[in-house]
């Protein structure tokens, strides 16, 4: 019996499940990689999310030749011609993977049609199985992230003083909601000049005949496990301890403010969430750093990444395809070409997705979704756009996320409201609205800011069911007390819109 394992692009981890059943033998093991150009052509992926893939792997690959590793490493239209080949050639009789971290990706592996036996090895880049998720989660009637980041720090014993959570409470985000007043002294972020390997995937995506996204120069991230490991120190040391307090604020010409730069690496596989957790909780511990920056950085990894993972292999199928609201305005073009709009917050967030396929998590959130749920954008297309623009992008990230907490498509499976607001909420959390030619202040009229319109629009359109969730209420008392002449005028121009877009 001969045992080969494959590696996806994905799963570029020394210690990942596939390869640690083998690891005793290394010098004998066959290891293929492939690159499959016809699988990165289901959509106009951003030109960095190839290189940076592209680049990982073949570095990879290096470093497992350097272990001992029988490396094969191919490029090719799909993955069956090379894996046959591959096969017959090692005489392999089991072929071991791990499992894949999307659908989509175990159905190519169901369909492949090889001479010898598949093995799916128990995923183990994650902290919860897919098997402990669902039994969590089957006992309860909300799958609220809150519970579940309880619960996650309690498996775990992250920042906990015996059973109750270190600082008396779990959740400090109310200290993390800081506007961006006064001079900022973000830090540098850690960035890399490409070496041999990745110019030459670089010179290879460029060269492609098939429909890519956004710039592929400068290529600044991190393609091996050793650089991942410095943009985590240099977190961890430089950008950490003043985490909490702006990471929901938005500065033009700051792009990463205090922001850690690590989801690419987390989700292929360079870095781990468990040592991830432990160095920023050894930092807190050591360095008595502010409770509400480390807790708020550890939420994000061991409550909502993981939650958006579980929830993804959870939900039934159709969940990918609810649209509660009924959405269906087509995405506008200025998303693939952000000089295309006016809208100096869009402007200015799309254009560095352009440039480097990168924004935080709250220009993703009040600033792309929300100007998605409130235009009344197709969920699913606005989510195939957040799939292909974003080099962190995978479809178990942005599936949950998009559908579910940006456009509350799944009328609130994961969010308990939907993130809807107006231009007042970006001009407090940013300085996006100076200079911009519509005004922050102005619901309706020529120059009214189309995120005020677009609001009371989204609002008015979605009466009936808002009303049926609770923390909507205040705000709709509001919407109730507008004059109904002014409401038709804003309707209007939200009607109007979407007419001339």
């Amino acid at each position: 019996m001969t045992v080969g394992v494959w590696i996806l692009g994905d799963q570029l981890w020394h210690n990942q499940a596939a390869l640690n059943l083998t690891l005793d033998d290394k010098s004998a093991l066959p290891v293929i990689l492939i690159e499959s150009w016809q699988h990165v052509q289901q959509r106009p992926y951003h030109r960095q999310k190839l290189v940076l893939i592209w680049s990982a792997m073949r570095h990879f690959a290096e470093e497992l030749r350097g272990s001992g590793c029988q490396v094969t490493y191919t490029k090719s239209g799909d993955f069956e011609t090379p894996l046959t080949a591959w096969v017959k050639a090692h005489n392999i009789t089991e072929l071991r993977v791990m499992a894949p971290n999307d659908r989509p990706f175990l159905q190519i592996l169901q369909n492949l049609q090889l001479p010898c036996q598949i093995t799916l090895i128990p995923n183990n880049q994650f902290l919860w199985t897919e098997t402990e998720f669902k039994d969590w989660a089957s006992s309860r009637k909300r799958l609220l992230m809150e519970d579940f980041y309880r619960a996650s720090r309690q498996r775990f014993q992250v920042l906990m003083d015996g059973n109750k959570p270190v600082g008396g409470k779990w959740n400090f985000d109310k200290e993390n909601r800081q506007p961006p007043k006064g001079k900022l002294n973000t830090p540098k972020a850690v960035w890399f000049e490409p070496d041999a390997v990745t110019q030459e995937v670089i010179a290879q995506v460029k060269s492609l005949s098939f429909q890519t996204y956004g710039n592929i120069e400068p290529f600044r991230w991190a393609v091996t496990r050793e650089q991942a490991l410095q943009v985590l120190d240099n977190f961890i040391e430089q950008r950490l301890p003043a985490f909490g307090p702006y990471q929901d604020a938005m500065v033009a010409g700051e792009e990463t403010m205090w922001h850690s730069l690590i989801s690419p690496y987390l989700n292929i596989g360079l870095l781990h969430p468990l040592e991830v957790i432990q160095a920023a909780e050894n930092a807190y511990l050591e360095k008595n750093l502010n409770l509400n920056s480390v807790e708020g950085f550890i939420r994000q990894i061991i409550g909502w990444r993981e939650y958006i993972r579980g929830v993804y292999f959870y939900v039934d199928a159709d969940y990918f395809q609810k649209n509660w609201f009924n959405h269906t305005q087509p995405l506008p073009e200025f998303f693939w070409d952000a000089s295309k709009t006016d809208m100096n917050c869009l402007r200015q967030v799309l254009t560095q997705v352009e440039g480097s396929g990168y924004a935080h998590h709250i220009q993703r959130l009040m600033i792309l979704s929300n100007f998605g749920l409130i235009a009344g954008i197709s969920p699913q297309e606005l989510e195939k756009w957040f799939h292909s623009a974003f080099v962190d992008a995978c479809d178990w990230v942005m599936q949950t996320n998009v559908l579910g907490m940006g456009l509350f498509a799944d009328g609130g499976v994961l969010a308990s409201k939907p993130y809807a607001a107006s231009a007042n909420y970006i001009n407090k959390m940013s300085d996006y609205c100076r200079g911009c030619k519509f005004d922050r202040t102005v619901r309706s009229g020529e120059n009214a800011c189309p995120f005020n319109f677009f609001y009371w629009d989204f609002l008015a359109r979605h009466r009936d069911k808002l009303g049926s969730i609770g923390r909507m209420s205040f705000i709709l008392a509001n919407l109730d007390k507008m004059p109904p002449q002014e409401l038709a005028i804003i309707r209007q121009k939200a009607a109007e819109w979407h007419l001339g877009s």
